[in-house]
C-alpha cells in the first residue's frame, strides 16, 4: 500500500474535497490518498502574499503526514507553495502540482498554455515555467476569476475559463491546456472531451509521479540544496515547525 498525502495549503475544506476526488480518480488500486486541509492560513492562495501566510500551516501538515506514515506528499497549489522548504524538511518525496503538470504536458505537446485564475497568480507561474525549463513552450494566461468562485454554480467562472481556453487555442496555437489551479481539478476530463485535446490537471499528474517515485524507491536528494535544516531554537509559535 502506497500512502500519498495530498495537502491543500489553504483552509477551504470544500476545495480539499475537490482535490481529493481528482486524486482518487487516477490513483492506482494500491494507493491510499490522504487528503489534508491546512489548519491555518488564507482561504485561497492567489499570489505571493497569500503564499507567505500559507507556508507555516503547509509545513506543519507535511511533517504530520510523514509521521503518520505517508510515503509521499503532494502540495496541491499551482504556485508550488513552499515546495523548496518542504523538500528540505521532509524525508519523503514532495511533489508540486505545477512542476508535475508542466512535466506531463511536455511529454505530449510541443506548445501548451496554462490557464490560471487571477493576474496576480499568472506572474508566479511564469517564473515557475522558467525555473522548470518550460518558458519556451508554455504560455500563461489568467482568466480573471477568483479561486473560490469556481465552487459557486451561480458565478460565470467556468464560462470565463472556457473562453480563455478558446483564446489559447486560437492565439497561442496551444496543443494542450494545463489547468493552473487546484480548484479546477474536477474539470480536466470534461474540458478535454469538450475541446478534443489534452487538458492536464496538476493534482492527477502529481499523484502519478508520486506513485512512480515511491515505486522506484526514490526521494529528494539531501546532498546540497535540500540538505536537512540544522536544528536550532525557534521562538514562540514557530517552535512547532522547527526541524527535529
Amino acid at each position: 500500500m502506497t500512502r500519498i498525502a495530498v495537502i491543500n495549503p489553504n483552509t477551504t475544506a470544500s476545495m480539499t474535497a475537490t482535490i481529493a476526488h481528482a486524486a482518487r480518480l487516477v490513483a492506482a488500486a494500491g494507493t491510499e490518498i490522504m487528503p489534508v486541509t491546512s489548519s491555518m492560513g488564507p482561504v485561497s492562495i492567489e499570489g505571493y502574499y497569500d503564499e507567505a501566510f500559507a507556508l507555516p500551516g503547509l509545513l506543519k501538515e507535511i511533517g504530520k503526514a510523514e509521521r503518520e506514515g505517508a510515503d509521499a506528499a503532494v502540495i496541491a497549489c499551482f504556485d508550488d507553495t513552499g515546495l523548496d522548504a518542504a523538500r528540505a524538511m521532509a524525508r519523503i518525496p514532495v511533489i508540486g502540482i505545477c512542476e508535475a503538470a508542466l512535466a506531463t504536458a511536455g511529454f505530449i505537446a510541443k506548445r501548451f498554455t496554462v490557464v490560471t485564475t487571477m493576474e496576480r497568480s499568472r506572474v508566479p507561474i511564469e517564473e515557475l515555467a522558467h525555473r522548470y525549463g518550460m518558458a519556451g513552450r508554455a504560455k500563461i494566461r489568467a482568466a480573471n476569476i477568483a479561486v473560490l468562485s469556481l465552487e459557486d454554480p451561480n458565478s460565470n467562472a467556468r464560462d470565463k475559463l472556457r473562453n480563455e481556453i478558446v483564446r489559447a487555442i486560437a492565439e497561442d496555437n496551444a496543443e494542450a491546456i494545463v489547468l493552473g489551479c487546484a480548484g479546477m481539478a474536477d474539470l480536466a476530463r470534461t474540458l478535454s472531451h469538450e475541446f478534443g485535446m489534452p487538458v492536464i490537471d496538476g493534482v492527477g499528474a502529481a499523484v502519478k509521479q508520486a506513485e512512480a517515485l515511491v515505486a522506484l524507491g526514490l526521494s529528494t536528494s539531501k546532498r546540497g540544496t535540500y540538505a536537512p535544516p540544522v536544528a536550532k531554537p525557534y521562538a514562540g509559535a514557530l517552535a512547532e515547525f522547527a526541524p527535529a
